[in-house]
């Protein structure tokens, strides 16, 4: 297992070595369907600049790498709330289900949803009397399993389905993870591949138009029904890999570091770096920096804090808030939800 471990991480990085390589003129932004399967999950991540592949040891690891869920001993469930950028709003459900010696079973949904707007034209540019929305939509099975007591391997399948007014697209994709928990002082290496799918192309009943196929020639049928046909996209291939371990870890107190090397098919490579302080596992403060050396890029600096009630027995709620500075953008602020049993 160890020499599968090995060969993953070595082959990521080195994707990542020979894509630096190359010296990309353009970073490929706006090239991929889908984006909001990018945006991170969970106010507890978020606060950890996204540096959480090597950690995943909530239901965020649905979004993060599946390989985490093997270690879940208890029912997880998370809700996450976000107000994205430009009004929109961005929801995340997930549920983790530990089946014992099998591994354990999740699902999750995640939307990106906005206000209906008016239709506007060139000669109505007030409006034409009609609204329109546009969406995306996210259904996915994820399965994690514990091949020995320190590697472990996850699944996730993806229905994908995005719609803006009369068109829409779907597609289907795939996440891969492991996570490896290595003999110094409890350090793990995770690494994580997601997204990895079908291209998805707009289909829908604006597309239909009349067409004339001879406009030169008198008589002809000039109402002929076609379909206007779309370019189609990839999905966001993105390769993850991290590193993460307690530097500080006593009844009392607890201090995780981590650090995730981010490879996407849509942009430059980037490092996200995170810390997390933990007093007695009931209080707790996180900061990060997102998208360190990525070309262009306007996010930064990341805080959270968190706190977990415990109940009757093994019970818990925990509440999670992050801040993300978006640079010349507005911030954006999460909240999370979270219960185990």
């Amino acid at each position: 297992m160890i020499r599968t471990v090995r060969i993953i991480i070595l082959w990521g990085l080195s994707v990542t070595l020979l894509s630096a390589q190359e010296g990309r003129s353009v970073s490929n932004v706006g090239t991929t369907a889908a984006p909001f399967l990018e945006i991170g999950i969970g106010a507890r991540a978020v606060g950890m600049g996204g540096a959480f592949v090597a950690t995943a040891n909530d239901a965020s690891a649905l979004h993060w790498n599946p390989a985490g869920m093997a270690r879940l001993s208890q029912v997880e469930v998370m809700f996450v709330h976000t107000d994205w950028l430009c009004g929109l709003d961005f929801d995340f459900a997930g549920a983790v289900l530990p089946l014992g010696r099998w591994g354990s079973i999740g699902a999750s949904v995640t939307a990106l949803s906005m206000s209906d707007m008016p239709v506007r034209t060139v000669e109505m540019p007030q409006g034409t009397g009609e609204n329109f929305s546009a969406g995306d939509l996210a259904l996915a099975l994820s399965y994690g399993i514990s091949l020995t007591d320190r590697f472990s391997i996850g699944f996730t399948g993806k229905y994908i389905y995005q719609s803006i007014w009369k068109e829409s697209a779907c597609g289907v994709a795939l996440d891969i993870g492991t996570l490896f928990t290595t003999g110094f002082r409890g350090m793990r290496i995770g690494a994580s591949l997601r997204n990895f799918g079908t291209d998805m192309r707009m289909q829908g009943d604006d597309l239909l138009i009349f067409h004339d196929p001879d406009p030169k020639k008198l008589g002809n049928n000039d109402r002929i029904f076609a379909d206007l046909k779309t370019d189609s996209w990839p999905l966001p291939l993105t390769f993850q890999v991290g590193v993460a371990m307690e530097a500080w870890n006593s009844p009392l107190h607890r201090l995780t570091l981590a650090s995730d090397a981010v490879h996407p098919t849509d942009n430059t490579e980037s490092l996200h770096l995170g810390c997390e302080y933990a007093f007695r596992e009931m209080f707790f403060l996180r900061a990060g920096y997102n998208n360190l050396f990525l070309r262009d890029g306007e996010e930064g600096l990341t805080l959270g804090t968190g706190v977990a009630v415990r109940l009757m027995g093994h019970r818990a709620i925990r509440v999670d808030y992050a801040y993300a500075d978006f640079g010349r953008l507005e911030n954006v602020h999460r909240l999370s939800i979270g219960g185990s049993w």
